[in-house]
């Protein structure tokens, strides 16, 4: 999927009353010159996301932007899009990695939101033993998380290893983050987490637009259009691009579970 084909998607699924998050694929890049390739589709789609007037923002990764080759490259490649973003009214996730890079992430988030407030934010991770201390630190001070649960192969002395106290904790984190004030998604297709989470804020009268569920492209799009139905905001996450193949690969080594779970749902309308 070429970034016109990717505006294309994004408008087709704008007119659903969903909202996008765009992220062209790629990561743990080698060459300085890829960083600067990959960052000018960023800038390519903030442009265009401007001018459609689309309800869309993006999603890049600091592998991507060179953050293996050298951290200060990496923040100044993605200080440049974030100024970008602000200046045209949009908003970038920096996404979250390995847990090798999740301290220099939340970093690197704290220090572009203190420049530009409201224009990017970041995401967590519920399988994580320090999640909620760094959940606590970043609403503390206005940034905006997305919650998920976590991708990525980790040992049991930094992540939890057992499904269940992933489940809780992350039950845990997105009603704090309801509550919060700080505007956050909360990702996930687990209907069940789903359904407690409309319960919980019904009980608690947190306003439908104080949070979003966000989810893949083309997953539950029957889970998706039920919650617009019912006045939730959505947002799909849509990856695009020519580093499909590792992306993928990466994925099914990580958490073989995730693609079983993607092979299930994709088709479910």
């Amino acid at each position: 999927m070429t970034v016109e084909e990717a505006i294309a998607v994004c408008e087709r699924v704008n007119a659903e009353g969903i909202a996008v998050s765009l992220d062209s694929l790629g990561e743990s890049v080698a060459l300085e010159a890829e960083t600067h390739a990959a960052a000018e589709i960023y800038h390519r789609l903030l442009n265009a996301i401007a001018a459609k007037k689309l309800n869309a923002n993006v999603s890049l990764k600091l592998s991507q932007m060179g953050m293996d080759i050298d951290p200060a490259l990496a923040e100044r490649i993605v200080c440049d899009v974030v100024s970008h973003a602000a200046r045209v009214g949009s908003f970038v996730r920096i996404d979250m990695e390995g847990a090798q890079y999740t301290e220099a992430t939340i970093a690197m988030t704290e220090r572009l939101h203190a420049q530009f407030p409201g224009s990017v934010g970041t995401v967590v991770q519920a399988y994580l033993y320090r999640t909620e201390a760094d959940t606590e630190r970043l609403l503390a001070e206005g940034i905006r998380i997305r919650l998920c649960k976590g991708a990525y192969k980790e040992p049991a002395s930094v992540a939890f290893p057992a499904k269940k106290d992933v489940d809780a904790n992350y039950r845990k984190l997105m009603q704090r983050m309801a509550q919060s004030g700080v505007f956050c998604g909360i990702a996930t297709h687990d209907e069940a987490i789903v359904d407690e989470m409309r319960r919980f804020a019904g009980e608690q009268g947190i306003a439908k637009d104080a949070f979003e569920f966000q989810m893949l492209y083309g997953i539950r799009r029957d889970l998706q259009r039920r919650l617009v139905r019912e006045g939730f905001g959505v947002r799909v996450y849509i990856p695009f691009g020519t580093a499909w193949y590792p992306y993928f690969v990466r994925r099914l080594a990580e958490r073989p579970a995730n693609v079983v779970f993607l092979a299930r749902n994709l088709l479910r309308r």
